[in-house]
């Protein structure tokens, strides 16, 4: 998001812990071995793996409070903001199309276009953005939330009584459910996440509830600004409504259970209201009580959020293009290699696989720092 006199130094915290653990969950040395924090739920439930993607959403949607609320009351700038936004979430699905087309469009791009998965991690947050900044833009903060619980609601009703074409029932399993048969139906499985094939975990419909998750984002972002009440009292309301949408998560689950993969209207409240109360107690800390020393790494990492995944995501498949002989004779790609002779032969595999990627988050660390020391800003 583009700069704003309001920027709160919370948010870009908030946001540069997230990336910073984005980039550690998505850089595991060995997939097979990892600590089970660091694993996404099997199905239902959550783990603190699942709680990254959505806290980003929700920040994107704070994010679109803060740039464009002070230019939202002039319908005249309407158009151009949203122009802008239109060539940002464009640029955004881009990014994520290439990530899934690198390296294999360079040696085999036929096959490549044939088989490309079509959504990812970026291309949500560009469809998310998009989307909020139209339902933001032209409706009051009413209607905002109006829409918010009646995405929530549609999607409840679509995936629990609606029955599936080919399967005849309504369910949530991960290959007969009906966002699983839209995907399929739509994208067809070549284009889906290759190691399911036959749904995908940031498909089609399920970007319905995750607008919703941006549209939380942005219901509060509205709320932080509001002059007419003072900081503790903000507080106070943050804390109530982060706690309420959790509570509100769990007693749905009971009925529509908290998952991922299906981003369902529980997992919305539960996850909405967590990422409430963090930025709550961080803007409290930071913005207003101004314990400001310990944020500058994770401010580092905020500032140029969009650049450090998309390059981290770009590093190790560079990097085993390049291919290594190993001592049986065999050839491994380089990433593989420096993992199996610096990190697996010195510790514990799940020691190992950790290390591996905590020394991601240090090498991009020192990159972003020299980046931030020298004001470079890359804004998507």
């Amino acid at each position: 998001m583009e700069n704003s006199p309001q920027r709160l130094l919370s948010l870009d915290f908030f946001r540069g812990a997230t990336v910073a653990a984005m980039i550690l969950v998505n850089n595991a040395g060995d997939w097979g071995n990892i600590y089970a924090p660091l694993r996404h739920a099997a199905w239902n439930g959550c783990t603190p793996t699942d709680l990254i993607f959505p806290f980003f959403l929700f920040i994107v949607g704070v994010s679109i409070a803060y740039a464009m609320g002070s230019k939202k009351t002039d319908p005249s700038l309407h158009r151009q903001l949203l122009s802008k936004a239109f060539k940002r979430a464009l640029i955004l699905f881009g990014l994520g199309l290439f990530l899934s087309l690198y390296p294999k469009i360079f040696t085999a791009p036929i096959e490549a276009l044939q088989t490309v998965r079509i959504p990812g991690v970026l291309q949500r947050i560009a469809l998310v953005f998009f989307i909020s900044a139209v339902i933001f833009l032209k409706n009051t903060e009413k209607n905002i939330f109006r829409i918010f619980i009646g995405l929530l609601v549609f999607y409840w009703a679509m995936m629990t009584f609606v029955p599936v074409p080919g399967v005849g029932y309504p369910n949530l399993e991960k290959e007969t459910n009906l966002g699983a048969w839209i995907d399929r139906s739509i994208l067809t499985e070549a284009h889906l996440y290759k190691s399911a094939k036959t749904w995908d975990p940031e498909g089609l419909f399920s970007t319905i509830p995750a607008v919703a998750t941006g549209l939380f984002g942005v219901l509060v972002g509205l709320f932080l600004k509001r002059k007419d009440m003072d900081a503790a009292t903000k507080m106070a309301w943050l804390f109530s409504t982060g706690f309420a949408a959790i509570a509100f998560g769990l007693l749905w689950d009971l009925q529509f259970p908290i998952n991922k993969a299906l981003w369902t209207s529980s997992f919305v409240l539960y996850t909405g209201g967590l990422a409430t109360v963090i930025l709550a107690l961080s803007y409290w800390m930071i913005d207003v009580q101004k314990y400001q020393k310990f944020t500058t790494p994770f401010v580092v990492y905020g500032v140029n959020a969009i650049t450090v995944f998309f390059l981290s995501g770009l590093l190790p498949r560079t990097l085993n293009m390049f291919k290594v002989n190993t001592p049986d004779g065999s050839e491994t790609g380089l990433q593989s290699w420096l993992y199996q002779t610096y990190y697996s032969a010195n510790f514990a595999p799940v020691n190992a696989s950790l290390v591996w990627a905590v020394t991601q988050i240090l090498f991009w660390y020192i990159i972003l720092y020299i980046m931030y020391k020298k004001k470079i800003f890359i804004k998507v």
